[in-house]
């Protein structure tokens, strides 16, 4: 019988170091690899651990303890059901396989299905922290059966991140819950990033700011209420300086932004569900542009724009930057929160939106003190239907909007696009709206296409016969 704990199967970079951190606490576990060097390597690597190479996926399979448990770390897609169709004849009823890549949940929801019909239970888990995380805690986000997530749950909480004795993994609900959980943390993440680089841009355009300034604005702002990873990781890239040309490393970086496609899935799935994310939209949109490189070089050339320079308060932009950022920050949470609670009640999810916060705030790429005041308006509230709503988050925005306003206009002053600063106040100012034009939009539709509209004194639908 075997005597490993675990298996895990895909040994890129994310899969090592994951095998190294369950190891690490306490695990014994079965390794394999497509490429049976890359296992060999990586074992003999690491002498003395508690390893066990498998040759073969029936050498691997074999080294484990029943109920079996094997962990899928490869490229998601084709691949991933390629090594679930070559485990599924080695495998008993009450064995345990785990996606731990970043599949698209469809795919998750119908693999549960078909290896629950064979007996076998699946988890499809989303992890978050890069390589960094993997090896030493990273945010954990678990979907499938109950007593699957039971199985591997002392394995999980263990090698998850803590925050303040917390681990930052939970069952996160059935089937593709999992995956789906971690598809809309990409598309925060995209959000969060996008927000991030507006505000560097204004502020670098408006005041010419050298990358010493930036690292010092940005460090402290890492010090307040916007403390965070990515905050962090931001005031330390403009630190590094390129070693063969000693210029900004940052500087050098092409501005082509490049994606995996989990932020494209957010949006895709954001308009089949009708939730609004236009913050996610125009960080997906804002990364789709960069793309277009050559042609905005050639754009550049013979599109004008405005020639004025910023003449304001030096202080005031640096600060009302920073006052923006974070209420833009807010308004694209909010965002967020609204789609996973609407695909909450559409695909029976059950998620508890104050966990979901609270597993993000250690291990993963979004951590941030500002989670922690997620959770606490879900707990205070768990029927919330908009972060907005929140007495607290209520008073941040109405305190701050007048910030973004002015951030939104110096930017369009100043020509510096700011797809995703301009979204999140226009989502504000769309979500706190009582009367929307939409009565024009849909008079019109009711004028070409006969598709009726309700009216604001009676109940019922209409239709009207608009050239009569």
């Amino acid at each position: 019988m075997g005597k490993a704990d675990i298996g895990l199967t895909g040994l890129a970079v994310m899969g090592e170091n994951l095998v190294l951190n369950m190891e690490r606490n306490g695990f014994t576990v079965a390794v394999h690899n497509r490429t049976t060097k890359t296992m060999r390597e990586f074992v003999a690597a690491h002498p003395g651990k508690k390893l066990t190479g498998g040759e073969t996926l029936q050498a691997f399979v074999a080294a484990l303890k029943k109920p079996r448990k094997v962990m899928i770390m490869v490229k998601a897609g084709p691949p991933v059901d390629a090594v679930i169709n070559q485990l599924i004849p080695l495998l008993e009823p009450g064995d345990l396989i785990i996606d731990g890549g970043n599949s698209y949940f469809p795919d998750s929801e119908r693999r549960s299905k078909e290896l629950q019909a064979k007996g076998l239970r699946f988890i499809g888990t989303g992890v978050s922290g890069g390589e960094e995380g993997a090896l030493w805690g990273p945010s954990i986000m678990p979907g499938g059966q109950p007593e699957a997530y039971e199985m591997v749950k002392d394995i999980f909480v263990a090698i998850s991140a803590k925050v303040d004795g917390e681990p930052c993994v939970t069952y996160i609900g059935p089937r593709g819950a999992g995956h789906y959980v971690k598809m809309v943390h990409n598309g925060i993440e995209y959000g969060d990033m996008q927000l991030i680089a507006e505000s560097y841009d204004i502020l670098r355009r408006a005041l010419n700011l050298s990358v010493k300034e930036l690292h010092d604005i940005f460090a402290a702002w890492n010090a307040g209420e916007l403390k965070s990873y990515l905050i962090e990781i931001t005031a330390h890239i403009f630190t590094r300086q390129d070693p063969e040309t000693g210029k900004p490393l940052v500087d050098l970086v092409q501005d082509e932004a490049q994606q995996k496609g989990t932020g494209k899935w957010t949006s895709q799935n954001a308009f089949d569900l009708s939730v609004p994310v236009p913050t996610i939209n125009a960080a997906l949109d804002s990364r789709n542009i960069s793309a277009v490189k050559s042609e905005r070089v050639a754009a550049s050339r013979v599109l004008a724009g405005p020639t004025s320079a910023f003449d304001g308060d030096r202080a005031k932009l640096i600060d009302a930057t920073r006052d923006a950022l974070y209420m833009a920050k807010i308004c694209s949470y909010a965002q967020g929160m609204a789609l996973l609670r609407t695909a909450s009640r559409e695909y029976d999810y059950n998620l508890k939106l104050g966990e979901l916060a609270a597993i993000w705030r250690g291990g993963c790429i979004i951590r941030a003190q500002f989670l922690s005041r997620i959770t606490d308006a879900f707990r205070r509230d768990p029927g919330l239907p908009n972060l907005l709503l929140d007495e607290g988050f209520r008073s941040d925005v109405e305190n701050r909007q007048g910030a973004l306003r002015y951030i939104v206009q110096t930017a369009t002053a100043l020509g510096v696009p700011t797809l995703a600063l301009s979204s999140a106040l226009a989502y504000f100012d769309a979500y706190r709206t009582e009367r929307l034009p939409a009565n024009l939009t849909q008079a019109q539709r009711d004028y070409f296409g006969a598709h009726t509209y309700r009216r604001v004194d009676r109940e019922g639908s209409f239709h009207s016969e608009w050239t009569k």
